[in-house]
């Protein structure tokens, strides 16, 4: 459960919820707990081990809650609501037993440089390993200008509101199936297992980083497009949320461009569409066009981004 708090933010209009919800149901979360602790490692219930040598402290975790239902003015939130997966970019040596050596010079030296940029508060390595970077009461320069929306609430600024979750790789322009290695999606299964159980965290709101970037300075999703197909949910014990609509575009009239459009594969496409066909269904409601109607969405976006940087 989110811990939250009134706070005096200026309450706005805020859109309706697509009434054609993805297919997805949520997934209930394992209870999973700590068996070990010591000062580099935690052992966990399900088998996850977590490498703490990397921890570093960054700005605390706080941001605003917009409610998805006309309830009322925002909420000042402090706990983790979702999970932003990744992968760090990397171009690295390929995945095979004669590429040891280099590949642990790689791995260490992308965990040194997101150490110094507090850019995740978790990266799995190649062999699996899973590394705590940020630590999970603090905020990582993650996610970029990004938003999220569930049932219950709209998120901006994911960087605040959701963990960053990054898998040393890289991923390809409209890839069918996952480039992460089979250690490294077990790892994830594992750690994703602890992070829900451990903040209560929706599967609905376990996310990948091309469905929550956005560009501001010309209204389009899909600034970054890592994980923009691919993504192994299944694998993960989570439901397929490629189909949710992406709320970048029914709750704040973004645009998909052509280039994300190529950029993701058919599973997010169906977002894509969903997310349209509640856009105009918004219009007919407010009987106006969906030219107008994405025009106000728009500008409740920018009021709504002022007030979350309160």
């Amino acid at each position: 459960m989110l811990m939250v708090t009134s706070t005096r933010a200026e309450a706005l209009e805020t859109p309706r919820p697509p009434s054609r919800p993805a297919p997805a149901l949520d997934a209930p979360a394992p209870d999973v707990w700590v068996v070990v602790k010591t000062g580099s490692e935690e052992t966990y219930s399900n088998g996850l081990r977590i490498d703490n040598r990397y921890v570093v402290a960054h700005y605390p975790r706080s941001y605003l809650l917009f409610p998805a239902d006309h309830s009322g003015p925002p909420l000042r939130a402090y706990d983790p609501a979702g999970i932003v997966f990744h992968t760090t970019e990397s171009h690295v040596a390929p995945f095979e037993a004669g590429r040891n050596d280099e590949l642990r010079r790689a791995g260490e030296s992308m965990l040194e440089y997101v150490r110094r940029e507090f850019a995740y508060h978790f990266v799995i390595d190649r062999f699996g390993r899973v590394y705590r970077v940020v630590a999970e009461a603090d905020a990582a320069d993650h996610a970029g200008p990004s938003l999220w929306a569930d049932r219950h609430w709209l998120y901006l600024n994911l960087n605040r509101s959701f963990l960053g979750v990054a898998f040393e790789g890289h991923t390809e322009p409209g890839q069918a199936e996952s480039t992460a290695s089979p250690a490294q999606v077990r790892s994830a299964a594992m750690l994703t297992e602890m992070l829900r159980s451990r903040y209560h965290i929706a599967a609905a709101n376990c996310v990948t980083h091309a469905q929550v970037s956005v560009n501001p300075a010309n209204m389009q999703v899909g600034y970054h497009t890592d994980w923009a197909s691919g993504f192994p949910f299944e694998q993960l014990g989570l439901p397929d949320n490629y189909a949710q609509p992406l709320p970048a575009i029914w709750a704040f009239g973004f645009l998909a461009s052509a280039d994300f459009r190529a950029a993701t594969g058919e599973r997010m496409a169906d977002g894509v569409e969903r997310a349209e066909e509640a856009l105009r269904a918004g219009a007919q409601a407010e009987h106006c066009s969906p030219a107008v109607y994405r025009k106000r969405l728009q500008d409740g976006y920018r009021r709504r981004l002022a007030g979350a940087t309160r």
